[in-house]
């Protein structure tokens, strides 16, 4: 089985949402799709799709293969544009959009070093912590943090955001110090209206562990929880880059060391993994080495 084309042929059927629309965007048979993807299965020994005459669906196992599918698919474009694109600067200008502590803790300081080493570019931001549409407002790319990524977008999977729980010295001598994760339901939990608001998650040392958590403040911008918590309003629940530099100063205080919230995968989403700019293809690649930083990948930073 040629493998890279059985996962071309698991996309396809998911992007276009039926072995026959599938089959004729590939320019292959019904039947020789079906094969494919079958063969696909077997290999992973899993199903990936549910099927019925009026419908399909991605399985558990179907999700996660086709993120990694369309990574494995993206990796290979570029190894065949390598030789095309060698030695060619790049070149233009790129409109993305992220959220305000993505864009605070790292990617103001990458786009600093980016158009520093390419003269010939031009980065425009636009800082928003909501989904976006990336034709009607004309982005090229966007970097959203989830582990819900809708299956149909198009992305590129470019590191992790760790994330920890902290509160200011005055809250805690106040408030004293929660030692286990059921402890934070009796405390004023700062809480981010797009991930987490109700529901806290991590992993400790027997397995994963959730708390429902409240409080008296929330928010749709993580740094305005962050300075709250800095001001003594509660616990806060914040991706590492952002806290990092008040931790080691002692102006926030990291909790509950043995357990780790869920982890986070960051993506680049644009609108087409097909001809894709240069200048985007570099700018990712610079970006994934910017995000597996040990500062931001490594969890003893804290």
């Amino acid at each position: 089985m040629d493998r890279l084309t059985a996962l071309q042929v698991f996309v396809a059927v998911v992007e276009r949402g039926s072995l026959s629309a599938a089959a004729e965007q590939l320019d292959m048979s019904r039947a020789m799709v079906s094969r494919y993807l079958a063969e696909l299965e077997s290999w992973m020994g899993a199903r990936l799709l549910h099927r019925t005459t009026r419908r399909q669906s991605l399985t558990s196992t179907g999700e996660e293969a086709l993120q990694r599918a369309r990574g494995m698919l993206a990796l290979g474009d570029e190894m065949s544009q390598l030789a095309n694109h060698e030695g060619e600067a790049p070149r233009g200008q790129l409109r993305i959009t992220c959220s305000y502590s993505l864009a605070h803790a790292v990617l103001m300081d990458a786009v600093h070093e980016y158009l520093a080493r390419w003269p010939g570019t031009a980065i425009e931001i636009l800082l928003l912590d909501r989904t976006v549409n990336l034709v009607e407002e004309r982005i090229d790319l966007a970097l959203r943090i989830t582990n819900d990524l809708d299956p149909n977008l198009v992305a590129r999977r470019l590191g992790v955001c760790r994330s920890v729980v902290c509160a200011s010295p005055e809250y805690l001598q106040q408030h004293g110090t929660p030692l286990r994760v059921a402890d934070l339901a009796h405390h004023n939990c700062l809480t981010y209206a797009y991930f987490g608001k109700s529901l806290w998650q991590f992993q400790g040392p027997d397995g994963p562990e959730s708390v429902a958590v409240s409080g008296n403040l929330s928010a749709n911008l993580s740094n305005l929880l962050l300075q709250n918590a800095l001001l003594g309003g509660g616990v806060s629940l914040q991706p590492l880059w952002s806290v990092a530099d008040h931790l080691k100063r002692g102006e926030l205080v990291a909790l509950l060391s043995d357990f780790e919230p869920i982890q986070l995968s960051i993506y680049a989403v644009y609108a087409t993994r097909k001809q894709m700019s240069p200048l985007l293809r570099s700018f990712l690649d610079f970006l994934v080495t910017r995000l597996n930083d040990n500062r931001w990948s490594e969890r003893k930073t804290v």
